[in-house]
This record gives structure tokens, sequence and C-alpha cells, in this order.
């Protein structure tokens, strides 16, 4: 199967002053299938929007990444380079200028990403409203964010992202801000766009059920560490390391406020080693 991202003992270092340099993820390798949603799980802290952010070189000047190796789409990434990766962001209403209307802010992409005429432009961002459920699409051009939804201005962002021609769409949380029923509305657009295009997707969350209802595969982080990984079905059904299985625990729990779960679980300083269990799913067993 071929892969849109194979990383190679990831490292992130948060380097605020020459005295402190503080590791945030550990020597990771992850890989992205092509054409398929991946997700990454873990509680807040893990490391899951980190990685996402080293991906598409957009950390802050403070933290600082090294790999091994690094390919993208079957290339090799140098450092630095910017990548065909469009990212839907947690919050909407931080991701879109107030004073700009929707309209501006779909044909900005437009112009930036493709060859297109005003006219042309303001076309396609029409189309693309409403090819993401927007109704009333000509009318929501001329208004401003804060005269939209929750769920209408997450669906700009991914209309936005999608606007963009990207290769890889990276989702981080991208239903935390809204109420249960919208976000099953959104999840459902991003798998029926993922669909009908074939794009890869990389879906960070915190939810196992957003997880089983979305993936293919899926990598479990755990402070900075990945600590199982696995066809999603392996995962569910036969979960090796104690984290994953006290994250699945917590997430059959009520859970009716959408808040995130949290579990009793902590790493001691003995050392691990990958243990294969097929050739999809791997998890990391003490050493005895």
């Amino acid at each position: 199967m071929t892969n849109i991202v194979e990383l190679k003992n990831l490292k992130v270092n948060y380097k605020p002053n020459k005295e402190v340099d503080k590791q945030l993820i550990h020597g990771i390798d992850i890989n992205f299938r092509k054409g398929h949603i991946t997700g990454v799980v873990g509680e807040s802290g893990s490391g899951k929007s980190i990685l996402m952010r080293s991906i598409m070189s957009i950390l802050p000047n403070n933290i600082f990444d090294k790999n091994d190796k690094f390919i993208f789409d079957e290339k090799e990434v140098k450092k630095g380079e910017k990548l065909p990766i469009s990212m839907i962001f947690q919050n909407p209403m931080t991701s879109l200028d107030p004073v700009r209307t929707i309209g501006f802010h779909l044909i900005e992409v437009i112009e930036r990403f493709q060859n297109k005429s005003k006219e042309e432009a303001k076309k396609l961002a029409i189309e693309q409203l409403e090819k993401v459920g927007i109704l009333n699409a000509p009318l929501r051009m001329e208004q401003y964010p804060h005269e939209l939804s929750g769920g209408m201005r997450q669906r700009i962002l991914i209309a936005m992202a999608l606007l963009a021609n990207p290769k890889l769409l990276v989702a981080d949380e991208p239903t935390t801000a809204l109420d249960v029923t919208v976000q099953a509305q959104i999840l459902s657009l991003i798998k029926k766009l993922q669909k009908e295009t074939e794009l890869s997707v990389a879906l960070v969350s915190h939810d196992f059920g957003v997880i089983a209802g979305m993936c293919d595969y899926v990598y479990i982080m755990y402070r900075g560490r990945v600590v199982e990984k696995g066809n999603v079905e392996e995962i569910f059904s036969n979960a090796q390391h104690p984290y994953t299985k006290q994250l699945l625990a917590a997430a059959r729990l009520e859970n009716t406020n959408n808040e995130l779960l949290t579990v009793d679980y902590k790493e001691d300083d003995k050392h691990y080693t990958w243990q294969k269990l097929s050739d999809t799913h791997e998890y990391l067993k003490e050493v005895e």
C-alpha cells in the first residue's frame, strides 16, 4: 500500500532558552496511507498537534524538529519545504478574519493556489460552498464569520482547505467546539468528500468513537510516543498496550458533555520494545 507520508525517527524539542531543552516527541515513525483516513488519538498533551505542525513545517520559533527521513508522496522532503497539505483547525472563529467576508476568505485561497480570474474565482467559491453543504451560497459570500453558526463556519474552513488542492488534509480535532449533532454532520461531510476525491486525511482526535467511525488505521500517542498502532478493527478488538486499554475503557463510559477523556495511567522508567502481532498491528511491550 502506498503512503502519502513516511516519517522516520521524528524528534521534536521545546527550547525556550539556552538552559531548557524539553523533548516533546521521542523518535516516532509515522506512515499515512494514500487515499485513506488515518487517525492519531491520545489525550491532550500527548503530542498529536505538535506532530501535525512538524509535518506542515509550522512549528513555533522555539520548537525544533529533526528526523532521519521524511517522504511525502514518494519524494524525500527537504527541511522546511512547503508541502501541499491543508489543515482544518479546532476553532473556526480563531481561523477566520472577523472583519473580512466569507467570500473574501475563499477568493483569497483561490487566487493564491489557482490561476483564476476574479469572476472565475467567485464562481468557484460559490460552487465550493455548495459542495460542503452551505445553502444560499451567494448570500453567505457577503456575510461575516460572526453571522454564521459554528457548524457553518467549520464548513467554510473545509471549503477553504480543499480549494488549496491539498494532497493531504489534516483535521485537528475538527469538531471539538461544536455540539454533538453538528459534530456528526461535519464528520460525515469530511468522510463523504474524502471518498469522492480519494483524498488522504490525517484525523487528530481524543475521541475513540470518532476514530472508530472515520478511520482505517490508527496511532495511539502517549506523552510524545506512539505506544500502539494498527487497523481500527485490531485496536478495538485486541488492544494490547495498557494505555490503549484504558483509553478504550474511558471512551465506553457515558460522556454526554463531550469532555476530554482522562485515564489513570503513568508510564514508568522500564524499557520497552515493539511487539508485532500482525503485519499491521504493533505495540510497545515492557522488556522483562
